[in-house]
């Protein structure tokens, strides 16, 4: 399968950016990282749009750098829609269940009280792009005293609902994720431990949880039991040195 590619500096900023870049175009150099986001069965996502009509949509993603304590770092690449605020049917829903975790990382707050960009204050055109239709890599440069890191990513669908997760749960139940036109499932959350000294060539990313259901608040949970679908949204997060 042809896959995108990203092409990111790091310094944990973002230098240039590249969303539908040919692999055989962009050339990684040694000691260049290469990201890996491997499209699960559930990637695309029935979004239902009027009269039964539905479209296949890719999920909302998030990736960004915490150091080996959580501390945030630099987001890396988010996608277009939850960077410019670019929900076209949304209902006026800002959306804020859809990738609280690293929004909250991130702790830019907005005049709305809210940790989301703002069609007013979209995120920079570098970091963000359009949601890649299937598996894409991305590359960075880590700077040459930072060794050891976090990468972290989040992946959310609208209207993903599921038993548990219906779209008929209200405002303060557990289970809301904002409405009919919110994410059902909440978003999932993989990272991956980089330690450049280890002398390993390849890491491999696992599940970290999912994040608020409702986007109140930047707590991830490590109970995944009532996702379905969610879980299946990414196969695999590798990072391998080049």
């Amino acid at each position: 399968m042809k896959k995108s590619i990203l092409s990111l500096g790091l310094a944990f900023t973002t230098l240039c950016c590249c969303n539908s870049c040919d692999n055989d175009l962009v050339e990684f150099r040694t000691n260049d990282l290469r990201i890996t986001i491997e499209e699960g069965t559930e990637w695309l996502h029935d979004f239902p749009l009027f009269m039964g009509i539905k479209k296949k949509n890719p999920p909302q993603i998030a990736i960004w750098a915490e150091d080996s304590i959580g501390n945030y770092l630099s987001t890396l690449y988010v996608s277009h829609k939850i960077a410019t605020q670019g929900w076209s049917v949304a209902g006026g829903n800002r959306r804020k269940e859809s990738l609280p975790h690293w929004c909250y990382k991130r702790g830019v707050q907005y005049e709305d009280g809210l940790y989301l960009p703002t069609k007013k204050q979209p995120l920079t055109d570098a970091l963000s792009g359009a949601t890649p239709t299937g598996s894409f890599d991305v590359k960075i440069q880590p700077l040459e005293n930072l060794s050891q890191f976090v990468i972290k990513a989040e992946f959310n669908h609208s209207t993903d609902f599921n038993d548990y997760y219906s779209k008929t749960a209200t405002e303060g139940e557990d289970n809301y994720s904002g409405g009919k036109m919110g994410s059902g499932q909440p978003a999932v959350v993989y990272e991956v431990y980089i330690d450049l000294t280890s002398g390993q060539k390849e890491f491999t990313g696992r599940l970290a949880g999912h994040s608020s259901p409702d986007g109140t608040n930047g707590e991830l949970s490590t109970d995944t039991s009532r996702l379905t679908t969610a879980l299946h949204i990414v196969k695999q997060i590798k990072i391998t040195l080049q």
